[in-house]
């Protein structure tokens, strides 16, 4: 099977890590929380530093966590010693081609995945293959044309815009949320459940956490090296950028809205 590639366009620098880690369960797995038992084998791809992981790792038996690389996985294997968990398998690999046995897990989730991947239907495929039949196979993406938020900063439109040249250039999907169940569909799952829910930062301790993150992370992440080397944007634009989040930020009546697309799939 030939190698497929997959570029983080966020990568992993602090300011990612920094929202990432505030994710949980329940804020982003709440369509899924209702089908895990005591007694269920779960498969987490794309794990992240973990924070998720872990929360579900409390609910079921036995939790197998993947990454791309070592490194990545590293964050989510700290994440469990500082939870005191000793009881989940890490593992570096590709969902494009999974090494592991059929029919093994009964659920497999990933989150904020296949809007990244090269593949998302054959994701999916390797996803079912992995997955017991009638287990459930559940992911759960973004949507940035999605994304909503007041005031009309004109620096927040231009972000948006630079974020979706740059995933586009490395193969992704930005808008994946929408296109969940087209790419259940294509990859053979026939009882699919499609939803939706979102985040909302609309607190002024909210909007100064996501705002300042996005400040700092619009100038310093690997996405700001992307847009740097490739032309996307120079220096001034990106400060420019991240001005704009800094000014939302201030806004009293500083809204924004994060749309996902969720499926269940029964494999």
């Amino acid at each position: 099977m030939a190698v497929t590639r997959n570029v983080y366009t966020h990568g992993h620098h602090e300011t990612v890590l920094r929202s990432h880690r505030w994710r949980t369960a329940e804020n982003s797995a709440g369509y899924l929380l209702p089908y895990l038992t005591p007694e269920s084998a779960l498969l987490d791809v794309g794990c992240g530093p973990g924070t998720i992981t872990a929360d579900l790792a409390a609910r079921v038996a036995r939790v197998t966590a993947v990454e791309v690389t070592g490194e990545a996985l590293g964050l989510a294997r700290a994440e469990a010693r500082s939870r005191g968990r000793d009881d989940i398998e890490f593992r570096v690999a590709d969902v494009h081609a999974l090494d592991l046995p059929d029919a093994t897990y009964d659920v497999v989730h990933a989150h904020q995945v296949l809007q990244h991947v090269a593949d998302p239907v054959r994701a999916l495929g390797e996803m079912r293959r992995v997955c017991r039949p009638g287990g459930v196979v559940a992911a759960r993406d973004s949507d940035y044309a999605a994304f909503t938020w007041y005031p009309r900063v004109p620096a927040l439109d231009d972000w948006l815009a630079l974020y979706q040249r740059a995933a586009r250039a490395n193969g992704g999907e930005p808008d994946a949320g929408r296109r969940l169940l087209s790419w259940a569909r294509a990859a053979g799952f026939t009882e699919v459940t499609a939803t939706a829910s979102t985040w909302c930062f609309a607190t002024g301790q909210d909007r100064q956490w996501w705002g300042g993150m996005w400040a700092d992370r619009i100038r310093r992440s690997a996405l700001a090296d992307q847009a740097l080397a490739t032309g996307l944007a120079t220096p001034a634009d990106l400060a420019r950028l991240s001005d704009g989040w800094r000014e939302w930020a201030a806004a009293d009546d500083g809204w924004f809205a994060i749309l996902h697309g969720e499926i269940l799939c029964r494999a």
